[in-house]
């Protein structure tokens, strides 16, 4: 069906007919606003308001849709939606796709936007945005916005353990360092709260002047050292979980196969296998950039006329998977000196004459990410790497 705001008159260049009803989600934790656009209102665009979390009035909502455009066209259409990735995750994307409904999920930051100083923003301009967005999407115009690849439910649960790690790990450093802070205000030094003998060195310790620690403040630490044993048991437990995955590896089709291969290279161990594995290299991607581009290590130029210059990487994909990828670089020089990519490294950073080795060390990052997906996925071999001894 033509749009309706051409007249007889005119020649369009381009005719839109519409063969679906296309709906906009823009969530927030108070209301859900539904933006529509349907195959007989032309380019009207509808904005509808459901409670937040209210799945069956949101479903409602697209029945009642559907029996508009049913009544006034005679004929079924499909229904089509689109939401940012964000807090909501992705259970309100799996209720659609099981009511039959096709839903996209895209990236927010991938949407182009006004360039203007002071730009507007509302909840309603936001979902015409994402609309336009999926109506460009599904003409198959390249690059309007990039779709996110949802993960299963086992997918998003297996990422769960290094993340809890991690955060145990960031929370233990948070008490030792309110510990410490404590001590040094009194002028105590080289108190060691992760050490086993923690109580029996804090009953020996004296202030800067000579005296025992004040009551209160000692009854503070005490309770820290408390949640620092806690948080530690909880460390163990969390890595107890990972070595069981890891051991189990009977099946090659498994999760811990993947893990597995990687722990057999000198350099990676049990939490940078976990974290490379469960947070991208378990997926499968179309090429290298699309890998590269996922872990967010892909560069930027700017280039416009006669300036052009680097930026950086993009920082736009997995932070975590970045994160492990720097630090593993490193751990990779240290321990695989003589593979092609140390060397390749050592070339790059010679030729600057030691200089830049922060911009090469990402270089290697997207270079040995590479190498490691071709590595489980196709049983590749990295030139030069040392396996550790069975």
């Amino acid at each position: 069906m033509k749009t309706e705001n051409a007249t007889e008159n005119e020649t369009d260049a381009v005719h839109t007919t519409l063969g679906a009803i296309f709906l906009s989600l823009e969530l927030s934790r108070s209301t859900w606003l539904v933006t529509s656009l349907l195959p007989c209102n032309g380019a009207k665009m509808s904005k509808r308001a459901v409670k937040a979390g209210d799945t069956a009035g949101l479903l409602d909502l697209v029945r009642q849709l559907k029996a508009t455009v049913r009544g006034r066209t005679s004929r079924d259409v499909p229904v089509i939606t689109i939401q940012e990735a964000g807090l909501d995750g992705f259970w309100i994307h799996r209720i659609l796709e099981r009511e039959g409904i096709e839903s996209h999920v895209v990236d927010a930051a991938s949407i182009a936007t006004s360039r203007r100083k002071r730009r507007a923003k509302t909840d309603k301009l936001d979902g015409e945005t994402l609309l336009r967005a999926l109506l460009a999407y599904k003409r198959g115009e390249p690059r309007v916005c990039a779709m996110v690849v949802p993960p299963t439910p086992e997918e998003e649960d297996r990422k769960r353990n290094s993340r809890e790690r991690r955060a145990l790990i960031a929370e233990r450093i948070k008490i030792v360092n309110r510990v410490k802070g404590l001590l040094f205000s009194q002028g105590v030094v080289g108190f060691e709260p992760l050490k086993r003998d923690r109580r029996a060195r804090l009953e020996e310790l004296r202030t800067g002047d000579g005296r025992e620690l004040p009551q209160n403040l000692k009854t503070e630490i005490v309770r820290a050292l408390d949640r620092i044993e806690l948080v530690l048991r909880q460390i163990k437990d969390v890595e107890a979980v990972r070595d069981e995955v890891a051991r189990n590896d009977c099946d090659p089709s498994k999760v811990a196969n993947g893990m597995s291969m990687l722990k057999q290279l000198r350099g990676v161990g049990a939490d940078f296998a976990e974290v490379l594995w469960s947070e991208g290299l378990y997926r499968e991607f179309a090429n290298r950039r699309q890998l590269a581009s996922y872990a967010g290590l892909t560069p930027t130029p700017w280039q416009s006329g006669s300036i052009s210059r680097e930026q950086g990487v993009s920082k736009a994909g997995n932070p975590r998977l970045r994160t492990v990828m720097v630090q593993l670089s490193w751990f990779w020089l240290l321990h695989q000196p003589r593979s092609a990519l140390a060397q390749w490294f050592q070339e790059r950073v010679a030729l600057d004459g030691g200089r830049r080795r922060k911009s090469a060390i990402i270089a290697l990052a997207r270079k040995l990410l590479i190498a490691l997906w071709k590595y489980v996925h196709h049983g590749a071999a990295i030139e030069g790497a040392v396996m550790k001894p069975a």
